[in-house]
Parts: C-alpha cells; sequence; structure tokens
C-alpha cells in the first residue's frame, strides 16, 4: 500500500499538536514522559517536534493521559489558529475553559 504525502493541513495539524504537548509537559522531562506514556523518548521527541505529524490515536491520548489533557483540550488545541492558541496547562480541562 501506498501512503498519500501528507497534506499542508497535517502538517500544521501535527506541528499544533507537537508544540501543544511540549507546553503541557512543561518542565518535566520528557524521558519521565515517555516512559510514563509507554513510548521511546525518541517517538515522543519526533512527535513533539512535528516530524510525526500524524502518530496513532492511542498514543495521542496516552501522551494526553500521561500530562493530564483531555482529548477535547488536544482537539481545539490542534485546530485553533496559532493567534487564538492558548498554553495549555497540565491537569486543566477544555471544559473549564469553555465554561468561562
Amino acid at each position: 500500500m501506498v501512503r498519500l504525502p501528507l497534506t499542508p493541513a497535517e502538517l500544521e495539524r501535527g506541528r499544533r499538536l507537537g508544540a501543544l504537548l511540549r507546553r503541557a509537559r512543561g518542565s518535566r522531562s520528557m524521558l519521565q514522559t515517555a516512559l510514563d506514556a509507554g513510548l521511546s523518548p525518541e517517538t515522543l521527541r519526533k512527535i513533539e517536534s512535528g516530524r510525526v505529524a500524524t502518530p496513532a490515536f492511542p498514543t495521542i491520548a496516552t501522551i494526553a493521559d500521561v500530562l493530564g489533557l483531555s482529548l477535547d483540550e488536544v482537539w481545539a488545541g490542534i485546530n485553533r489558529p496559532d493567534d487564538e492558541a492558548e498554553p495549555a496547562a497540565a491537569g486543566s480541562r477544555a471544559g473549564q475553559r469553555l465554561a468561562s
């Protein structure tokens, strides 16, 4: 099976996902975060750098859980234009921001 090249929109969403995860990780080490998520540090590094623009859903869900992010928060963060981006704080919930 031939994999089609990613679209510019998919690449941009991958960049936003990586930035969101890096902000949520804060000062927590990449190594510890990766180990807690059951990933290699290199895999997490590639996701955070945007080199893996379309990681598998279970991978995203596991990293989000380790960082205390809801999937709603991740979805909102990767589909928001850069000028509207909010820093993700570990343990915050999207519903709390939406209710504000």
